[in-house]
């Protein structure tokens, strides 16, 4: 095959974009989604206001809030933190079967 005949039928793509690619300056206001629920829809001021107070708060400090059922829920930034029970721990010879036969009953 001759290098002049590949030259002659360079690709093309199909896609064509029409003018230039530009990034608005700032982000948009943040709305809900046009398909949220309607009590979604309704809340949503209350939750930007939650979510932009916990954003600003301390990254490297643990938080609690409480929850529903009147327990305090806390978020850990490092594993260290949490009660052993929750680290990391090595995979037992049957976990790894069990998790390499895609689940399936070894019994």
């Amino acid at each position: 095959m001759l290098p002049t005949l590949r030259l002659a039928n360079a690709h093309k793509p199909l896609i064509r974009f029409l003018g230039k690619r530009q990034w608005p300056a700032k982000p948009e206001t943040q709305h809900p989604h046009p398909f949220a629920p309607p009590e979604a829809k309704q809340h949503f001021a209350d939750f930007l206001k939650k979510f932009q107070s916990s954003s600003s708060a301390a990254p490297a400090s643990t938080t609690s809030a409480p929850s529903k059922n009147g327990a305090s829920s806390q978020a850990f930034q490092e594993f260290w933190q949490a009660p052993p029970r929750l680290w990391k721990r090595e995979l037992q010879d049957w976990e790894i079967e069990l998790v390499q036969s895609g689940g399936a009953s070894l019994h």
